[in-house]
C-alpha cells in the first residue's frame, strides 16, 4: 500500500489561498468530465425549475413562512409545519445540490488543461445567478409570494439554464474564432425565433401570476388580468414560435445547409408540439397541477431547444482533446 504524500507547509498556505489553482496543479479532467460536468450543472437548474414548480402547485410556496430560516425559531422545518413545510424547505435543500453540481463543473473547468478562461467564467456566472436568485426567493416569500417576485424567480431562473447550456456548448467545441455556418438571412430568422421564444416565456409567467395556482391556499395576491385572455396571447405567441421553426428548418432544409442546424430545429420542432398539446390539454381541463408541472418543464426544454439552435449556426475549430473537432465533422458531413 503506497504512503500518503507529505503535504508541506507551503502546500497548505497555497491551498488556503487558492484552493483552485492547488486542486487544478495537481489533477487533469478528462475532457469528458468536464463536459458531464456541466450537463450536471444544466441538468440541475431544470430540475430546481421542476421542484419549484411543485411547491406552488401543492400549495407550499409559504411552507416555510420565513426566509433564511424555516420559521422565526428553527432553521429547518418542523412537525408543525406538516408536508407543505417539508416541500418548501426540500426545495431549499436543492440549490445545495445544484451549487454542488455548479461547483463540481467550475472546479473540472479550472483544472482542465489548457485552461480555457471562458468556462470558468460562465460556471462562476451561474454560481453568482444562483446566489442572486435565492436572495430573490427569500424576498418572495418575505413578500407573501407576490406574483411579479415569482415572476422575477422564475426569469431568473431561465437566465441561469441560458448560461449553462452556453457552457456545456462550449465544452464541446474549441476556442478557436467562431465561423457562421449559414448565411446572414438564416441567422436574422433565429434571432427572431428567439425573441418570440424569450417573449412567450415571459408572457407565461404572466398566465402563472394571473391564475388560479397562487402557490399557497392563502389569499395570495394575484396580477390583476384576466388569466384566460392572457393565455390565449400566450396561445397565440406559440404558434409563432412553432411557425418560425417550420420556417426555419424549411429553409435549412432549401439552402441545404449543414446536418448540425438542420437536426438542432427538427428537435425544436418536435418539443414545441409536445408543449403545444400539454398546453392546450392543460388549458381545457382547468389547470390540473401535474400537467402545469409537465408546462414547466416543457417550457425549460423549448428554451434549451433554441438556444442549441441558435449556438448550432457557428462552429469554432480546435475542438479539445479527446473530443472530435466540429470543423471535421462539418468537412465529412459536406463530403
Amino acid at each position: 500500500m503506497k504512503g500518503v504524500p507529505n503535504v508541506t507547509r507551503a502546500d497548505a498556505v497555497a491551498a488556503a489561498r487558492n484552493p483552485l489553482a492547488f486542486l487544478a496543479a495537481r489533477w487533469t479532467p478528462e475532457p469528458r468530465t468536464v463536459q458531464r460536468a456541466a450537463l450536471a450543472a444544466l441538468v440541475m437548474s431544470v430540475v430546481i425549475v421542476v421542484t419549484g414548480g411543485a411547491v406552488r402547485l401543492t400549495g407550499s410556496g409559504l411552507g416555510c413562512p420565513t426566509w433564511p430560516q424555516c420559521t422565526d425559531d428553527s432553521l429547518t422545518t418542523t412537525s408543525a409545519m406538516g408536508v407543505h413545510g417539508a416541500i418548501e424547505f426540500g426545495n431549499r435543500m436543492l440549490t445545495y445540490v445544484l451549487c454542488a453540481a455548479i461547483g463540481w463543473a467550475i472546479v473540472a473547468a479550472r483544472a482542465e488543461k489548457p485552461r480555457r478562461r471562458v468556462l470558468t467564467r460562465l460556471g462562476w456566472a451561474q454560481f453568482w445567478v444562483v446566489m442572486g436568485n435565492a436572495v430573490l426567493g427569500g424576498i418572495v416569500v418575505l413578500v407573501g409570494l407576490n406574483p411579479y417576485t415569482v415572476a422575477a424567480h422564475f426569469l431568473l431562473t431561465t437566465a441561469l439554464i441560458t448560461v449553462a447550456a452556453v457552457m456545456w456548448q462550449r465544452t464541446r467545441e474549441g476556442d478557436g474564432a467562431p465561423r457562421p455556418l449559414t448565411g446572414k438571412a438564416v441567422q436574422q430568422l433565429v434571432w427572431f425565433l428567439v425573441a418570440a421564444s424569450g417573449l412567450l416565456i415571459a408572457v407565461g409567467t404572466v398566465v402563472t401570476g394571473a391564475g388560479p395556482h397562487a402557490g399557497d391556499s392563502r389569499d395570495v395576491e394575484r396580477i390583476p388580468i384576466d388569466w384566460e385572455t392572457v393565455s390565449k396571447v400566450h396561445a397565440v405567441l406559440a404558434w409563432i414560435v412553432v411557425t418560425l421553426a417550420f420556417a426555419l428548418w424549411f429553409v435549412l432544409k432549401a439552402v441545404d445547409a449543414p446536418k448540425g442546424p438542420l437536426h438542432r430545429t427538427r428537435d425544436l420542432f418536435v418539443v414545441l408540439l409536445c408543449q403545444g398539446v400539454v398546453g392546450y390539454v392543460q388549458y381545457f381541463t382547468h389547470l390540473p397541477e401535474a400537467l402545469v408541472g409537465v408546462h414547466m418543464l416543457g417550457s425549460c426544454l423549448v428554451w434549451i431547444g433554441v438556444l442549441r439552435v441558435l449556438l448550432s449556426l457557428r462552429e469554432r475549430p480546435g475542438a479539445p482533446a479527446g473530443l472530435p473537432d466540429p470543423s471535421a465533422e462539418s468537412a465529412l458531413t459536406a463530403a
